[in-house]
Parts: C-alpha cells; structure tokens; sequence
C-alpha cells in the first residue's frame, strides 16, 4: 500500500521539489520558472513533470493557479481560506486580498437565477508601487 498525504497525493520526490519550491518564492510563477528554479538547486525533475505535478498540486488545492491576461498558467502556494489576488502586471507581486462585496454580489446573482453550490475566481490585475 502506498502512503498519500492529506490530500490524497503520494508524496514523491518530484512532488516534494515542486511544492519546495514553490514555498520558497513569492508571488505566482510559471511551470517554465518552477523548473528552471529547481534546475538551479540543481533537482533533477523534467518539465513536463513539473507541469503535471503543479496541475495534481493545484486540483487538490495545495497551490492556486490562475491564469496571466495572455492566459498562461501560473502557481503560487497560498494561504487555506478563499481569497482572491492583486497581481502586478510587470513583476508579478501578488497581495492575497478578501472580498465580502464580491462573495455577496456572486450569492445574490446565483439566488436570482436559482443556482446553486456557486464557485467563483477574481483576479485583479495592475501595477504595484515599485513598478509605476
């Protein structure tokens, strides 16, 4: 029998790597910038394991994911609690932000349609202080 984590997932050595080094940077990186880190600590993890291993890492809610404008996925490990996110367009700095007006504006426009067990993602994307 092979033991998981919490969320159900083998902790192997590539999925340890990833996730390290994801915890170790700030903001929302790139599979391309996640191997290249990994690279350079000199792990020897291929690319398209990275991306599978972001993607499982993602489904099971141990990292976001989101989407660039230009509709690249990017990871960031984050905190357990809903939240969305203010992105830096040019360095990518990312602020976890809460959102009560958003969460009751999508409850009450769900009620209104009769949907139910509603989700929802908002990202917020401009230019922080350093990069005006």
């Amino acid at each position: 029998m092979t033991s998981t984590d919490a969320s159900g997932l083998r902790p192997t050595k590539q999925r340890l790597a990833v996730a390290s080094a994801l915890g170790a940077t700030e903001g929302f990186h790139s599979a391309q910038e996640i191997h290249e880190i990994l690279a350079r600590r000199g792990d020897s993890v291929g690319l398209a394991t990275v991306y599978r291993t972001l993607q499982k890492l993602a489904d099971s809610g141990e990292v976001d994911m989101m989407r660039t404008e230009d509709g690249e996925a990017i990871y960031r490990r984050c905190s357990d609690s809903h939240h969305h996110h203010l992105v830096c367009r040019s360095c990518g700095r990312t602020v976890e932000v809460e959102g009560p007006a958003v969460e009751r504006w999508t409850n009450a426009i769900a009620a209104e349609h009769g949907y139910a067990d509603v989700s929802h993602t908002l990202e917020i994307f401009g230019t922080c202080p350093s990069c005006r």
